[in-house]
Parts: C-alpha cells; sequence; structure tokens
C-alpha cells in the first residue's frame, strides 16, 4: 500500500465529526447519515494498520464529548462496526461498490438496532419511525464517500 500523510486520516475524520453537528431542520435530523461510521468504515477498510478497535473506541469516546450523548454510547456503537468491519474485511475489501454500499447499509442497520437497544434499555424515549430511514442515506452516500476518500488517500486530486 502507498504511504499517505496520517494528516488525511485525522482530517477525514474531523470532517465527519463535523458533518454531525451540522444544524439541520428538525424534520431531517432523525436521518441524518453516520458520518463518522462511514469515514470510520472507509478506514478500517483501507488501512487496518493505522484503524482498529482501539482507535473506533477513542473515537467514539470523542463523538460521545462532542455530540453530548450519553456517555459510551459512540463508543460501543463505532467499536460494534469496527469489529464487523475487521472480521469481513478480506471479502468487503474486494465488492464491487454498489455491494460494499449494501454491506454498508446494513452495518448502518445493525448500528440503529444497537442504539434503539441502549434507549430501550435506559429508559429514553422512543425513536421516531424516520431514525430507520438513516441507514439508508448512508447506503446510498457510501460510494461518493468512498471515491471522494480514496482520491484524497491515493493524492488523484492534486492532477
Amino acid at each position: 500500500m502507498r504511504a499517505y500523510p496520517r494528516w488525511v486520516l485525522y482530517a477525514s475524520l474531523l470532517a465527519a465529526l463535523l458533518l454531525g453537528l451540522l444544524p439541520l431542520p428538525e424534520l431531517l435530523q432523525p436521518v441524518r447519515p453516520y458520518w463518522l461510521a462511514l469515514v470510520l468504515a472507509y478506514w478500517l477498510i483501507e488501512d487496518p494498520d493505522r484503524v482498529g478497535l482501539g482507535f473506533a473506541f477513542a473515537l467514539g469516546l470523542l463523538a460521545d464529548l462532542t455530540y453530548g450523548g450519553l456517555l459510551g454510547e459512540q463508543a460501543l456503537r463505532l467499536v460494534i462496526l469496527a469489529f464487523i468491519v475487521q472480521r469481513f474485511r478480506a471479502r468487503l475489501r474486494f465488492f464491487p461498490i454498489y455491494q460494499q454500499a449494501l454491506t454498508l447499509g446494513a452495518l448502518l442497520l445493525n448500528d440503529r438496532i444497537v442504539s434503539a437497544g441502549l434507549h430501550l434499555a435506559l429508559g429514553q424515549p422512543t425513536l421516531p419511525a424516520a431514525f430507520w430511514i438513516a441507514p439508508v442515506v448512508g447506503m446510498l452516500l457510501w460510494p461518493p464517500v468512498y471515491v471522494l476518500l480514496d482520491a484524497v488517500r491515493i493524492g488523484r486530486w492534486r492532477r
């Protein structure tokens, strides 16, 4: 694998964190894609030596502090996602982009199930029905996110 500047990894994750903070109208709030999961999944697939479970946990704790939610919720969600992506990385890496998108959609749906389970277990308010649309939005966004991050990582954007 060709080396890339380490700042690319951190800048992409910072951008994903900031996209999660972007204000949306109340109606669109539940369908906000989980940007952090999409970007983390990309790095788990493309650079497993630098990004792993510990990295996902630390990123999740940072997200918990940034978004002001329950401490550890994002960390748990991202570690579960990271574990599954790492487990199937060898297959996922060589899927065509549309199959990767379907797989990421399933992973994001799993993330929503974990989140709903946590909310239910902790007696939090039930989530709106539109909450379940976000994995579809993430699935549709995977191809452009993958292509953009790949171009930045490899350096095609400089040409």
